[in-house]
């Protein structure tokens, strides 16, 4: 019988409560949970680790039964939790891990996805909403790269990096003309900052793809316009340009590629650059030197 395949290769659901969670000794991951006021068993299984970026094949993903076998092989499947404690590498978001019998590591990682860009508290539900992720994996994760500058000599804050696996860049081969994934390879770099002029606390700036064929990723600070290039915005929004969002310390958040777990990069802001300052002058002078090692044709501004 079918089943149905996530819809994104990690996405389990949104908003899970009293989650519970086992591996079978032949590789199927259960996970139960309360949403939407009812009670889930999901299977997964049928994927591990990654593929490098390829348009000869799809990227791998889970096959999903959401009734709990079901639908696959036509009754719910029960079994004991073969999983031992987890002894991997150092995860973010994590709600569970384990390692599996075959000695590769599964986990289930939880954080809000779906927040507004350009600093709005979210108005809808789906954006406060908890996105569930489940992985499997052996070996190192994905890596990512960030690093805080300025550009347009100094006029604007600036942060740019790389996002690696396995030693190879990290990128899709299609987007909308808003700059979203159309597919399985790509992958978003989630950009929150915290104590801006949006507000204290961490918020949602922007969103934006790893670049074909570098993984590279850069983004300027400056205001922007919400009823502009695809943003979403509160109904009857007149409020005219956000930002620039640059604050005191950002955060990227990215989806690891095909179905190896969620990765965090963390590092302070910088202070408005003064040319005559030598420290700001020498950081922004290596900065731009790693930026040119990236040999990336979008990121080349300094």
């Amino acid at each position: 019988m079918y089943a149905d395949p996530a819809a994104a290769s990690q996405l389990i659901d949104r908003d899970a409560r009293h989650i519970r969670f086992k591996v079978s000794q032949d590789g199927k991951a259960m996970v139960s949970y309360r949403a939407r006021g009812r009670a889930w068993d999901v299977l997964a299984w049928g994927a591990v680790n990654a593929l490098h970026p390829t348009t000869a094949r799809t990227q791998v993903q889970f096959r999903i039964d959401r009734a709990g076998g079901w639908k696959t092989f036509g009754r719910k499947l029960s079994f004991g939790n073969a999983c031992r404690p987890y002894d991997g590498p150092p995860l973010v978001h994590v709600v569970t891990a384990c390692m599996a019998p075959d000695g590769s590591y599964w986990a289930l990682q939880r954080w809000q996805r779906s927040l507004p860009n350009l600093g709005f508290l979210p108005w809808l539900p789906q954006q406060r909403a908890w996105a569930l992720h489940l992985s499997h994996w052996t070996g190192g994760l994905a890596e990512l790269e960030g690093y805080a500058d300025w550009s347009w000599s100094g006029r604007f804050h600036h942060i740019f990096g790389r996002l690696k696996y396995r030693g190879q860049p990290v990128h899709g081969f299609k987007t909308s003309q808003y700059g979203a994934r159309l597919d399985k390879y790509g992958r978003l770099v989630y950009l929150d900052t915290f104590s801006s002029r949006y507000g204290p606390g961490w918020r949602r700036e922007n969103s934006f793809v790893t670049h074909k064929p570098t993984g590279v990723f850069c983004y300027t600070f400056r205001a922007r316009n919400p009823l502009e290039g695809g943003y979403t915005h509160p109904t009857g929004y007149r409020g005219g340009l956000r930002g620039p969002g640059n604050g005191e310390a950002y955060r990227l958040t990215v989806e690891g590629p095909g179905v190896t777990p969620d990765v965090k990069w963390e590092g302070k802001g910088l202070p408005r650059f003064n040319p005559q300052a030598p420290a700001h002058v020498a950081h922004e002078r290596e900065m731009n030197a790693k930026l040119d090692t990236f040999a990336d044709r979008l990121c080349r501004k300094h």
